[in-house]
């Protein structure tokens, strides 16, 4: 899931090193994510896991993904 998880973070961000990217990584601060990021990191999330969020998910963190999956799919 990380692996995927790092994939869809490259897609949104090009040039983005993946074997950098750790559950700690800080989406705002590390990555500098806006709100046009988070919409389409949300989007591919939807489109890659095969299912839709019903609400706003404020994610801080790659660990915050993975966790917030974990418990859904």
């Amino acid at each position: 899931m990380l692996d995927k998880i790092k994939e869809i973070i490259a897609v949104i961000l090009p040039g983005t090193d993946k074997d950098t990217l750790t559950e700690n990584t800080r989406l705002f601060e590390d990555l500098q994510f806006d709100s046009i990021s988070m919409m389409m990191l949300l989007t591919e999330l939807e489109e890659g896991f095969g299912f839709r969020f019903n609400q706003f998910v404020g994610f801080e963190t790659i660990g915050d993904i993975t966790g917030y999956l974990e418990c859904r799919i």
